[in-house]
């Protein structure tokens, strides 16, 4: 007889994949040795005692064990309410068979009650239960002569025990199985925090490379760009001084009056005006700029990339920073100043305020088209404020473009507010641009 076939006694129709745990097998088993045991109990007193009816007591026992291991080992028992049923009711017969040869067969009650509350639905268990134990109660009086109390509350006692013992086991059953889906539910919900985490991560990572980006590259990259195309510009111009501008795509060769127009564009490009005779020395002035910009920007990316400070704050202040800053940058006359007390800041204080600065700047560069510009550090008793003014053409921030992935003026506003500071624009066309940052400083300790 295996465990895994007989009847759950504590739960009532039970899937089972869910019933067979270490618990119900354990109470399969008992219930398969409670009720063997007393049917091997009631025949071996039969013989012992001698009892006139011996025969027929072993014969009710032996019918009534092939039966219980019959249902036992028919899977249609356990998955139908009605094979249930009729083997239920074959036990009964064969039970109360026995309960009329012995009185004896009054305890095989007790493990009845487990099944006919395990089969059928809790309303018929209960009543099944309730027929059960008044069967028990009329097959010990006929046996006995004498009316005691223990006849009546022996059989009902066991059956209240039996229904609450059930009704308990599938509480805990219920309370388990709520139990174990919400820890699925915990799995299930800690895992995709970790997939969410995971994807903010990247995309906060992203987001910094490309402010970074923008920021340190793109500036470096104009600038790159604005002292190539001066060099260019000087190597094309002839030894009289007659400047030949170099082709752009799809564009015709220009002398004479596009001459001083190319040594416009080289001056308003920061490269200085052209020398007559010195085109190859100025070409060589320019790549040499160039090679610099490029060798700092490299130092730049490595550094971003393994999110290291910036160079320009390893072995100075912010203030010297900033001032280098302006002093390289090419194009437009930039004037830094200081105010107030400087004091140390965080390092992530002096990286965005190097980074708005920078990122300002290479748009007064690129679209300000700016004769000067000012950069100015204002330490305070609670904040630092940094200024960004320039003289250009200006725009309309109401209708400047948001960009995509927090470049430009989104990325500034971002840096600041990441710091709980403050991010404003002032601007309107023809009249300038007003940049400004105010951060909180942190308290001191």
């Amino acid at each position: 007889m295996t465990a895994a076939a007989a009847p759950l006694p504590a739960v009532s129709r039970l899937p089972v994949s869910r019933a067979l745990t270490p618990v119900s097998k354990v109470l399969r088993l008992c219930l398969h040795a409670l009720l063997f045991g007393l049917l091997a109990l009631a025949a071996g007193r039969a013989v012992t005692d001698s009892a006139p009816r011996a025969g027929w007591v072993i014969a009710a026992c032996a019918v009534l064990a092939a039966v219980y291991a019959g249902g036992v080992r028919t899977p249609a028992v356990h998955s139908s309410p009605r094979a249930g049923a009729v083997w239920l009711a074959g036990l009964g017969a064969a039970w109360a068979a026995l309960l009329a040869v012995s009185p004896d067969g009054l305890w095989i009650a007790f493990p009845l009650y487990f099944l006919e509350l395990h089969l059928l639905r809790l309303r018929w268990g209960v009543a099944a239960v309730a027929l059960t134990a008044c069967a028990a109660i009329g097959g010990f009086l006929a046996h006995s002569s004498a009316v005691t109390p223990g006849a009546f509350l022996g059989p009902l006692l066991g059956g209240a025990v039996a229904v609450a013992t059930v009704l308990g086991y599938q509480a805990l059953y219920r309370e388990s199985e709520r139990r174990r889906e919400l820890i699925e539910e915990l799995i299930t919900t800690r895992a995709e925090l970790a997939a969410a985490e995971r994807g903010a991560g990247i995309l906060a990572e992203r987001e910094r490379l490309a402010r970074e980006i923008h920021d340190t590259l793109a500036q470096g990259l104009s600038s790159i760009q604005l002292l190539l195309r001066a060099a260019e510009r000087a190597l094309s111009e002839g030894p009289a001084g007659v400047t030949v501008p170099a082709r752009e795509p799809g564009a015709a060769e220009t002398t004479g009056a596009g001459a001083e127009g190319a040594r416009a564009a080289a001056e308003a490009a920061g490269a200085g005006p052209a020398v007559p005779g010195g085109g190859r020395a100025a070409a060589l002035a320019h790549i040499a700029r160039a090679r610099e910009a490029a060798q700092e920007n490299l130092a730049e990316a490595r550094r971003f990339v393994r999110a290291l400070t910036p160079p320009d704050l390893e072995h100075g202040s912010l203030a010297a920073a900033l001032e280098r800053l302006c002093a390289g940058v090419p194009g437009p006359r930039v004037r830094f100043s200081l105010s107030g007390s400087p004091r140390v800041l965080p390092t992530p204080y002096e990286v965005a305020l190097l980074r708005i600065a920078q990122s300002a700047l290479a748009n007064v560069v690129r679209h300000a088209r700016a004769g000067r510009a000012e950069i100015t550090l204002t330490f305070m008793d609670a904040s630092v404020t940094l200024d960004i003014v320039d003289d250009g053409h200006g725009f309309d921030p109401s209708s400047a473009p948001s960009g995509e992935g927090g470049f430009g003026l989104p990325a500034m506003r971002s840096r600041a507010e990441t710091l709980g500071g403050l991010f404003t624009v002032e601007s309107s066309p023809g009249q300038g641009t007003a940049v400004a940052v105010t951060l909180p400083l942190p308290l001191e300790a």
